[in-house]
């Protein structure tokens, strides 16, 4: 078996090879033999320059398959391996990387000798593996498969709570020899060796080749020209990368010094050299310079606990309470998803912790205990550096139709080769060497060069715009998947509605359901349960945690102190100090404390009302309705209890089991929330659903709570039905917010229903849709999903994605992290300055917003900043520093040019050169995500999608103009090639200047500040796309044959042979005028501004070319200036022709847009018809179940 599966997700195969021999290489010997049968038969029997020609020949053959090599992975494992039997024999393998991963590659296989853990002695069996980007894979005789390097990430908490560290020197060298050393390491490449590589591109030999065949045509001044152009584009390409990759250098392991516990003892050692197993000391510390070290790997808290800034990895500044897992069960195991209250990831900050003094293994130096999980590109932070390192190559749209498309552009041309030889052959005095040499120019005219650049243009073009709007991405080639989006999946809490959260009251305590506000009225113990179930902290002095929980503290008038004290501001009300917290997790729903109020013991919980309500031990009559009553509000209702624990000591108390303190509760009433919906968020997602997409709510919240919101922001606009088990026994059922209305539940009538309802799903009903198989049936259709857990949301968006929807998930970068990496489009909302304006296209803002650091420098972390009571971090607005300073005095003429001038050059240097992706650094990137927005408003969707349709809209128009201008070519260089008809060498350069300049212009065309209700075409495969190339070239084609026979009517006596040498006549300066014509109008037409992208009047770069073209022809056709005509060897036109081509150039110009505008009209964009594919995804379902 050569054929290996891996896993994991980044590999989808491994094919086994051997590597040949040199001389037995396919690139080799069968060259050697032909040039020895060359050199000794065929060379003795010609002429020279024909021995020549046939070597030439086949050296470049050669080349061209040593070239092959380097772009084709299949065909360098054809050449240079030979299939492998079996893994015994093996030396190399190929690795296919899943859809999205990057271009497969070939890797060495490597083998050690392990050593054993009782001694280190070497065993006899080897460990066959190979290392694939940064990360190792063995291969497992058990599964007959390559895993992953294994890492001590899955084991018990047991295992992990009797862990001391690497025990023996020999398990020291096992560890070592097993996981190397913890740092991030790769090669830094040199200028030469990236220019090389660019060098080596298939597109660049090509080009190089074109223009290597312009210049045997005597095409000079053009060749020079786009050789020139090619090597500008290329070297500031590899620049780039390099820029990008040595910023990436910059990023290291924390080198800090720590404790670890090893062989019995502790010992300083640096963090570069731990390894997973190590158990070690860790606090904050500081550097020379004070500014806090990073965590330098991924651990687990087993003693202690410890407050993290994420930023780096997530974007979140609110800071992360780290607590041990000495609560947790013993024989659970652990998951690093859900268990990351538990972890320090690798990279982030410890702002301040706390040492567990009553663990067996003591710290020396105070810190907290924990074991090493992961080093090196292994943890959280080496994975975001993978993913950003690794999508750096360059980026296209729609890079397998471009494919396609050049494919459909070759059968053009090699019928006209074909045509240029048939005639060519007939003629017997014509130069071989000129024939071989126009048809090759048909084939490569073609072929556009400028494709590969124009593509990089357009998606770099919308990377550049995003980023300036704080939007960074980390996966460039999903920008086009933005402009195809269907549905857009928010969640709810912190993305529609504010982190602002109003403490309104409590209800509950007795029969009535009315809101008590008044907390003087309110029991004591409930008021102890709100003040003291929380986990906010005190970091440097300032209050730090869930915006929700701060608010209930200020709501009941509470104090909370850094010693974990909860105090009453008025009346002699007791202290509340708290014992053990166990904290929220999202599978359960709920949190616990355990306190002591004077001598006595109490555990407080919180959580969500269904959760609690089956661990009361008295449930009141009005539990359901006083919840219910303000859940349909959208008001976000917790539950309060309580239980009296026996009397304890300190210890036994933090000791307790969770389970055992949340069971046997008394009911303490219900919390009510209001949850501020953020002030755009209806705007934006009204302004998404009049642009064509679908919108779908996914929350962690409340049902009821779920639907009133998302009726508020459009989501839902029919009468809503919700899924939840049927109050009648087994089984589901449909019933309305309000219960006016029920309906059985029946898979095959959710289409219907959903029809004239909107519907909603409770994620207590995800189990039973899986249990029966209906998930595919149900999910579809819904548009709110409440109660799902993070796992729940990932299987809706795999569920969409299966049905052919295109998807956009908006969520924050912590809970959501599943689903965003599942769609389509992830985008990692984090809580940061709103954006200026909301409604602005990229082009305002990047006028209007200053940018920090422009007018001067500041010290990272010393922007001046306050906050505004609600822990949100507000900048204060920025000085626009050409504005007059102080004073309203009028500005000069010269003063208003100069500031101008100034902004002018501000704004060409912001805008980079429009070539090279903006370097995306760790804490702009998120690991959650592909894109990654610093705003706290969903307005930054709106942003991508329209930077999406731009893309797909500019990629389209340049494959239509492309495709129009390589026909037009293959037409001139063939048929009328024959005629005699040839272009000037200054004629063609001409011509390529004015080609490169609208190219520029187009892919800088910015997208329209609002989202239209048409969409753009998804593919360019349609019928749109044909019918548009084939209508347009052949009124072209008419207006060229036209003209040419025109001019060639007075010029009857000169007789032009096909292979002289260019000289200036009527035909070939008519046949010049009319393409400098059929070019600018292919531009103007096939440009698509409204209702995406700005129109021609709009975008003033290529409104301004395009006036210099028309000018330009029209100055040559009137032949006002002759010194100009005769430098671009035009020679003068007849009484009459001049007004003939002029008028047929303005009747092909209306013909093509009338055309093009009926096309559009006809084939508008359409959704993707996505229940089709549901139908198919459903019937295959059933024949699996079968």
């Amino acid at each position: 078996m050569s054929r290996y599966s891996v896993d994991g997700k980044v590999v989808q195969g491994v094919d086994l090879l051997n590597k040949r021999h040199w001389p037995w290489r396919l690139d080799i010997w069968p060259f050697a033999i032909l040039y020895a049968i060359c050199i000794v038969t065929v060379v003795p029997s010609i002429d020279f320059s024909d021995a020549m020609l046939v070597l030439a020949g086949l050296l470049a053959f050669h080349v061209l398959a040593l070239l092959f090599t380097a772009w084709s992975i299949e065909f360098r494992c054809f050449v240079q391996f030979s299939k492998a039997r079996d893994i015994q024999h093996a030396d190399a393998c190929k690795i296919t990387p899943a859809k999205f991963s990057g271009s497969k590659e070939i890797v060495e296989l490597r083998r050690r000798q392990p050593f054993t853990e009782s001694s280190s002695t070497v065993l006899d069996i080897d460990e066959v593996f190979f290392d694939f980007r940064k990360q190792r894979f063995i291969f497992s005789k058990e599964t007959d498969t390559f895993c992953k390097l294994p890492y001590p990430t899955k084991e018990t908490f047991a295992h992990y709570l009797k862990s001391t560290g690497h025990g023996t020197e020999a398990k020291l060298v096992i560890a070592t020899e097993k996981w190397g050393r913890n740092i991030f390491e790769y090669p830094q490449p040199t200028f030469q060796k990236l220019m090389k590589e660019h060098c080596m591109e298939p597109f660049f030999v090509f080009q190089v080749f074109c223009v290597g065949l312009w210049c045997l045509d005597e095409y000079w001044y053009y060749s020079l020209f786009t050789l020139f152009m090619l090597f500008l584009f290329e070297s500031t390409m590899a620049k780039s990368r390099l820029k990008t990759l040595t910023e990436l250098r910059r990023v290291r392991v924390d080198g800090q010094t720590l404790m670890v516990h090893r062989c019995g003892r502790w010992v300083q050692l640096s963090g570069t050299d731990l390894l997973p197993g190590d158990v070690v000391s860790i606090g904050r510390s500081s550097g020379q310079n004070g500014e806090d070290k990073s965590v330098p790997a991924d651990m687990l808290i087993l003693a202690g606990s410890a407050i993290v800034n994420e930023a780096i990895l997530t974007g979140e500044s609110t800071p992360q309470w780290k607590v041990s897992i000495s609560g947790r069960a013993a024989d659970e195991k652990l998951s690093s998803k859900r268990d990351k209250s538990h972890i320090l990831f690798g990279g982030t900050k410890i702002l301040q912790h706390t040492p567990d003094k009553s663990f067996p293994l003591r710290t020396p130096n105070g810190g907290c205990l924990a074991v090493v999980l992961r080093t090196g590109f292994e943890t959280s932070q080496g994975k975001l550096m993978r993913t950003i390192l690794f999508s750096t190559e360059r980026v296209t749209a729609n890079s397998w139709e471009s494919g396609l498309f050049i494919l459909f552009l070759v059968i053009f041309a090699v019928i006209a080769a074909g045509y240029v030889l048939k005639k060519g052959l007939e003629d017997p005095t014509r130069s071989r060497y000129k024939l071989f040499l126009s048809c090759s120019l048909i084939i490569t005219s073609v072929i556009p060069p400028e494709l590969p650049m124009e593509l990089s243009i357009a998606v770099n073009t919308s990377l550049i715009a995003l980023a300036r709007r704080g939007i960074f991405c980390t996966e460039p080639f999903r920008i086009p998947f933005a402009g195809k989006v269907d549905l857009c999946c928010f969640d709810k809490t912190g993305t529609l509605t504010s982190d602002d959260m109003e403490f309104r009251g409590v209800v509950g305590l007795s029969e009535s359901t009315d809101l008590e506000s008044d907390m003087s009225k309110v029991p004591v113990r409930t008021a102890e349960v709100l003040a003291s179930c929380h986990a906010l902290v005190y970091v440097d002095n300032r209050l730090v945690g869930d915006p929700l929980e701060k608010a209930a503290i200020k709501g009941i008038d509470w104090n909370y102190t850094s010693d974990e004290k909860a105090v009453p501001r008025r009346g002699g009300g007791r202290a509340v100090q708290i014992i053990q917290r166990h904290h929220f997790a999202s599978h359960l729903k709920r949190m616990a404390v355990v306190v002591r109020i004077e001598e006595e013991f109490f555990a407080f919980v919180k959580g969500a009302p269904e959760v609690i309500r089956d661990r009361l031990v008295d449930l009141p009559s009005s539990f359901v309705d006083a919840y219910k009553k303000y859940t349909r509000q959208g008001s976000r209702v917790l539950a309060l209890a309580y239980k009296s624990i026996p009397e304890m000591t300190v210890s036994q108390a933090r000791s307790l089991d969770r389970d055992s303190v949340e069971s046997d509760l008394t009911f303490a009433g219900f919390a009510v929330f209001n949850c501020p919906i953020r002030a755009d968020s209806a705007s934006v997602l009204s302004e998404l659903k009049g642009s064509s997409h679908d919108l779908a709510m996914i929350t962690g919240d409340q049902a009821l709570t779920a639907c009133y919101v998302a009726s508020q922001v459009h989501v839902i606009s029919k009468p809503a039905l919700i899924l939840c088990p049927a109050r009648s026994g087994g089984g589901l059922e449909w019933i309305s917010p309000d219960e006016s209305e029920t309906f059985q539940y029946r898979v095959e009538e959710v289409a219907t229903l959903s029809e004239t309802h909107d519907l909603c799903i409770g994620g207590d009903c995800f189990e039973m849709l899986l249990q029966t198989s209906a998930v595919l049936q149900v999910i579809p259709y819904a548009k709110v999903f409440a109660r799902v857990a993070p796992e729940q949301k990932e299987l809706i968006m795999t569920t969409l994605k299966t049905v052919g929807r295109m998807t956009l998930m908006c969520g924050d970068g912590t809970n959501d992290v599943g689903a965003l990496k599942q769609a389509h489009v992830g985008v990692a909302l984090l809580n940061a300055v709103p954006p200026s304006g909301t409604g602005e296209s990229s082009s305002q803002t990047s006028r209007s917003d200053s940018k920090p650091g422009k007018s001067k420098k500041s010290k990272p972390g010393a922007e001046a900043s306050t906050s505004d009571g609600h822990g949100r971090i507000r900048t204060p607005a920025q000085i626009d520093s050409a504005s007059p300073s102080g004073n309203n005095r009028q500005m000069t003429p010269a003063e208003r040019q100069r500031q101008k001038l100034r902004q002018l050059m501000d704004e060409m240097n912001e805008e980079g050169d429009g070539r090279s992706a903006p370097i995306v650094q760790l804490g702009d990137a998120s690991m959650a995500s592909p894109f990654t927005a610093k705003h706290a408003s969903v307005a930054p969707t709106t942003d991508i999608i329209r930077q999406g349709r731009s893309t797909l809209v500019t990629t389209l128009q340049m494959f239509k103009i492309l495709g129009l201008n390589c026909l037009a070519t293959a037409y001139v260089l063939s048929v009328m090639y024959l005629d005699g008809v040839k272009l000037g060498d200054v004629q063609a350069t001409i011509s390529g200047i004015f080609t490169a300049a609208f190219f520029l212009f187009i892919s800088h065309a910015r997208p329209l500040p609002t989202l239209s209700a048409e969409r753009p075409h998804p593919n360019i495969f349609c019928a749109y796309v044909f019918l548009s190339l084939l209508g347009q070239f052949a009124i072209h084609l008419i207006f060229l044959i036209s003209s040419v026979n025109e001019a060639g009517k007075h010029m009857p006596e000169e007789c032009i042979e096909p292979d002289s040498e260019f000289h200036p006549n009527l035909v070939n300066t008519v046949s010049y005028m009319v393409n400098m014509m059929i070019q600018v109008a292919t531009f103007a037409v096939n440009y698509m501004g409204h209702p995406f992208n700005q129109s021609i009047p709009e975008n003033k770069p290529l409104m301004l070319a395009l006036v210099g073209a028309v000018g330009f022809f029209t100055v040559i056709t009137s032949d006002l200036f002759r010194d100009l005509n005769d430098w671009l060897k035009l020679v003068p036109l007849p009484e009459g022709m001049r007004e003939k081509l002029l008028f047929g150039a303005f009747l092909m110009f209306a013909s093509c847009y009338a055309w093009e505008r009926l096309l559009r009209w006809v084939f508008p964009g359409r959704k993707p018809e996505w229940k089709r594919r549901l139908r198919q995804a459903a019937a295959t379902q059933n024949k699996k179940n079968v």
